[in-house]
């Protein structure tokens, strides 16, 4: 076991590629829980959100995957571990499993079983017991002859890469259950057995993936979730301090990588750190500074340009200085690889077999040449004797290559290779192919086809067409079609992509003109509200204030801004014409973990008791930062209060301020408020109630909820409404309570008499009391002599009285 993961490769497998793991390994940012809510994001937002998102959490060490956090008892048999493509989920896997064979951690452990789901793709259709799957794996098992002994032994089973699984599995369904590591069924069967616990119940599991393809597992098998979130800002630092001779050149590409904000959120992802490292070093030695990329198809086109001259290194004994000669004499290769990248990112695959390859013309004995040229793009590699799989070192690669097939079968009137991605074939424009690549992009729901659009737009420019001479004729240019694509009226995500789309292509004219606009004060379309909202999210800068009443624009553009205010401190939305509809959006920005959202006002919107529940949603959220919430005038009613009871009693809410004033709460939505104000969780301090439609009915209620030790309401106002004198005098036993910590009570329009000033008199003079600020209107002058008594009394503490 050692042996297999002492060494990691980074590139085609052979021993002149493969380094020691302890030598380069950057502890890798490991944290317990995920992002929260069902990401629909593609991996490159995903980074971009990771990249923005501040170090809340504490981050775990890969060896501790198992261990409960402190405070929590809980028996932890099953982890899934995620992560984007090439974050480092493996490496860490392999980290795992070699400081336990040098006896550095978990020694506790008898055996450690690692089976790639890539792996077992190749032997997916026989028929196997868990013992000889093993054995198929880790053939030293052959000693083992007794298999009784599993059952004593403490084991750890590491399931890699469930993304790259093309084995069913079915955990709803028990097909056969399994109780004997001799009993021999399918692989998928003997898989969902171990992890159900039918099969060695007393064994580990980790599972790790990416995160589209988790939910394979149902939640209730997995007793914990952690997520891979890569390098921080100093690792990526440090990668290239580590990577790159010489300190002026490393601090040359740093500096590089810092200008451009798409290469450097990208360098989250280890690998594309070393993706960078190479072609920058390599064209820093040139000393062109107009080679120096600075988008991402730049950088990928220099990177297939790099690799295709060290395939020539290799295989044909020369290095060609002439880059168009060079990609010209590799051309076959280049297209038979790229046919294969678009191929089977049609399909959704990042694995291929040997079938694979023979649909794209590659000579699967000849596959070696291929890997060689991509030594650090294609990968081949062996699982068993006779039987080989192969990758693409990242999706991104893939991605790349798949986008520059769809332009060569553009510009070499192929079209018919494209014709499950095209509806029409013949007489295509390449206005026609890049509107019809944006609109199948706009139809994806998780973004799958996002990153493939930038490289079709980024390929398209004059400038990396130049780079990919060779094995591009020249075409029209593309700047004009994309500019009017962006005019659509399109969600916020998909927007967002075609800003990035943009900038791909070197075009800030989208930037300037929403800056024109805004500045103006002319009215934004909501296509400019999405790229606008864009804009704000990506900002290093967090805003203190987002006021949504600032931009001019109709409702549907207000909808496409309300998503900035995941990078606001402050969000002021009230009077925007919002609905319930809305709220899911601020929900969803309460959940988010890089939410900064402390102060969000609602108020004169019709959001009614539909839109509270979505905010409730957040509110229990343990990402939620909010401490003040105000909901003036929001047509609501007593449901409201019951979903606010709620997310006020959870664990998770940071609450301290609630304005519910100007809505129909009456009696019964202020005694569930009541309730929550009574739990040891309720962080509330300030609740203003006015012009709720309430009487004295209430005022028992929060009496009771006033006299409790977990109460910290500090802050009460019941203005405007039917409460008489007699709901006072609740209110006032509770003045006198020690546990109470009232300190401002405003009681305008409340319907009193001189009645409710000597119930207050006698609190005021009351040990107890902590009033401080007393709030009346419409007084007789034997009211106010009453007060004026408490006043003079060396107990009372009050400090302003209205």
């Amino acid at each position: 076991m050692k042996r297999k993961v002492e060494h990691i490769c980074e590139g085609i497998l052979n021993p002149e590629n493969q380094t020691l793991l302890k030598s380069i390994y950057t502890e890798l940012y490991i944290t317990e829980g995920e992002s929260e809510g069902v990401n629909k994001e593609h991996e490159v937002q995903q980074i971009e959100a990771a990249h923005r998102r501040r170090r809340r959490d504490t981050p775990i060490n890969c060896n501790d995957i198992f261990e409960a956090s402190p405070g929590h008892e809980k028996h932890i048999r099953t982890v899934m571990t995620k992560g984007v493509a090439g974050i480092g989920k493996t490496v860490s896997v392999h980290k795992f499993i070699l400081d336990w064979a040098e006896g550095a951690a978990n020694q506790d452990v008898d055996f450690i079983f690692l089976l790639p789901f890539r792996g077992m793709n190749l032997v997916k259709d026989e028929g196997y017991s868990l013992h000889q799957l093993l054995l198929k794996f880790h053939p030293e098992l052959q000693e083992l002859e007794d298999t009784q002994k599993y059952e004593g032994c403490k084991m750890i089973f590491i399931f890699d890469g469930l993304d790259e699984s093309r084995i069913q599995l079915n955990l709803q369904i028990l097909e056969q259950k399994l109780c004997d590591v001799t009993q021999t069924s399918s692989v998928g069967v003997v898989i969902t057995n171990l992890i159900q616990g039918n099969l060695l119940p007393s064994a580990l599991i980790w599972i790790t993936s990416r995160p589209a393809a988790a939910n394979q597992i149902p939640a209730e098998h997995i007793s914990q979730v952690t997520e891979v979130r890569g390098f921080n800002d100093p690792q990526k630092e440090e990668f290239f301090r580590k990577r790159i001779r010489g300190e002026t050149q490393a601090n040359k590409i740093i500096s590089h990588m810092k200008t451009s904000r798409s290469l450097y959120i990208m360098c989250h992802i280890p690998v594309f750190c070393w993706i960078s490292a190479t072609v920058l070093q390599e064209v820093l030695l040139q000393d062109d500074s107009k080679e120096i990329p600075r988008t991402l198809t730049e950088m990928f086109t220099h990177f297939l340009i790099i690799q295709t001259n060290m395939k020539n290194q290799k295989y044909n004994e020369r290095s060609e200085m002439d880059r168009q000669k060079l990609l010209q004499s590799n051309k076959e290769v280049v297209l038979k690889l790229a046919k294969l990248a678009f191929n089977q990112l049609e399909k959704g695959n990042l694995l291929f077999y040997e079938e694979d390859l023979r649909e794209c013309g590659i000579d699967v004995t000849a596959a070696s040449v291929y890997s060689g040229m991509c030594t650090e793009i294609f990968k081949e590699e062996s699982v068993f004797q006779q039987k080989k799989i192969y990758c693409f070192v990242h999706l991104s690669i893939q991605e790349f290559l798949a986008a520059f097939w769809v332009f060569y079968c553009y510009v070499s009137n192929n079209m018919e290779e494209l014709e499950t991605f095209l509806t029409r074939q013949k007489k295509v424009s390449l206005d026609d192919l890049l509107k019809a690549t944006v609109d199948k992009s706009l139809q994806s729901e998780n973004g799958h086809l996002d990153l493939f659009l930038r490289f079709l737009l980024g390929i398209s420019l004059e400038s990396n067409k130049e780079l990919l001479q060779g094995l591009l004729p020249q075409t029209e240019s593309s700047s004009e079609s994309l500019q009017r694509t962006r005019k659509k009226n399109i969600s916020t995500e998909r927007a967002m992509n075609l800003l990035l789309c943009l900038l791909e292509m070197k075009d800030s004219s989208l930037h300037k003109e929403i800056d024109v606009l805004v500045k103006s004060g002319k009215n934004l379309s909501p296509a400019h509200c999405s790229v606008l909202a864009y804009m704000i999210l990506v900002s290093e800068d967090v805003l203190d204030e987002f006021d949504l009443n600032k931009y001019k624009t109709d409702d549907g553009g207000r909808e496409r801004l309300m998503i900035a205010v995941r990078n606001c401190r402050k969000a002021r939305l009230g009077g925007c014409n919002l609905t319930a509809s809305s709220c899911k959006t601020v929900a969803a920005a309460l959940q988010s973990p890089d939410s900064h959202l402390t102060d969000l006002d609602l108020s004169y919107n019709k959001i009614l008791d539909s839109g509270v529940k979505h905010i409730c949603v957040g509110l229990e959220s343990s990402c939620c930062k909010l401490e003040t919430l105000r909901l003036q005038r929001c047509s609501l009613s007593a449901v409201s209060c019951s979903a606010l009871s709620s997310a006020l009693r959870s664990n998770s809410s940071r609450l301290r301020c609630l304005d519910l004033s100007n809505n129909n709460l009456q009696d019964s939505g202020v005694e569930l408020l009541s309730t929550a104000l009574e739990d040891p969780h309720c962080k509330l301090e300030d609740l203003q109630l006015q012009f709720c439609k309430l009487s004295a009915g209430c005022c028992s209620a929060l009496s009771s909820a006033l006299r409790s030790n977990s109460s910290r309401l500090r802050l009460l106002d019941l203005s405007i409404n039917n409460l008489q004198d007699s709901g006072v005098e609740l209110l006032s036993t509770a003045l006198e309570d020690p546990h109470c910590k009232l300190e401002t009570l405003q009681l305008y329009d409340c319907s009193l008499s001189a009645v409710s000033c000597s119930a207050l008199s006698s609190v005021l003079r009351s040990n107890s009391s902590h009033l401080r600020l007393l709030s009346f209107n419409n007084l007789q002058d034997s009211g106010v002599e009453l007060l004026s008594t408490a006043l003079e009394d060396p107990h009372c503490k009050l400090e302003k009285l209205r």
